[in-house]
């Protein structure tokens, strides 16, 4: 989506400074043939594809488009005032650290977003979506980190006054370094 508005945007400049510097510069056509072409013609074709390319990316990020259901690793995300608590139910005797989310780089992980008392919203913006945590319901986004690294996780969603402190880190491990984060024996 970056380089498809940088591409309007570098249309949008071309033309304004040509028509600013080079005398004359589109006086031939009639303001109607500008608007019809410089406003609709050409940047069609981009919203087009960036259009194609969100609905895309949200059938992947709110479950659907992938069709390897069994490498979607499950994680519970709890919100509460004013922390994030992460669980991985479907990895018997593994452990979580308070504010930290492991994940493995390069597998799809499905977030089940839920809170314990007000409306938190779990966001990691270098990863994609964001999705409501809304006490008695469990809402499901689905993240992906190509490579290991650390990502900063944000609650979205103003919960009260202790809410800009409510952050979270998310680390990215390679498949070994992830079971080893995990793990009940190397936590203890």
């Amino acid at each position: 989506m970056l380089w498809g508005s940088c591409a309007l945007f570098a249309l949008v400049l071309g033309l304004f400074l040509a028509a600013w510097f080079v005398p004359d510069f589109g006086r031939r056509l009639p303001p109607d043939r500008w608007i019809v072409w410089g406003g609709l013609a050409l940047p069609l074709p981009v919203l087009i594809a960036l259009t194609l390319y969100a609905f895309n990316q949200g059938e992947f990020l709110l479950k659907g488009a992938t069709k390897d259901t069994e490498d979607v690793l499950e994680v519970r995300a709890t919100g509460r005032m004013w922390e994030w608590d992460f669980s991985y139910p479907t990895l018997p005797g593994s452990v979580a650290e308070p504010g930290v989310l492991h994940i493995p780089a390069g597998r799809t992980i499905e977030i089940v977003a839920e809170s314990e008392d007000v409306i938190h919203s779990f966001w990691v913006p270098r990863l994609g979506g964001k999705i409501d945590a809304v006490p008695g319901h469990a809402n499901r986004l689905r993240i992906r980190a190509d490579k290991p690294g650390r990502y900063g996780g944000i609650c979205s969603e103003y919960c009260g006054t202790g809410h800009a402190g409510m952050r979270f880190e998310v680390r990215a491990h390679d498949e070994d370094g992830f079971v080893r984060a995990v793990s009940a024996e190397t936590s203890e």
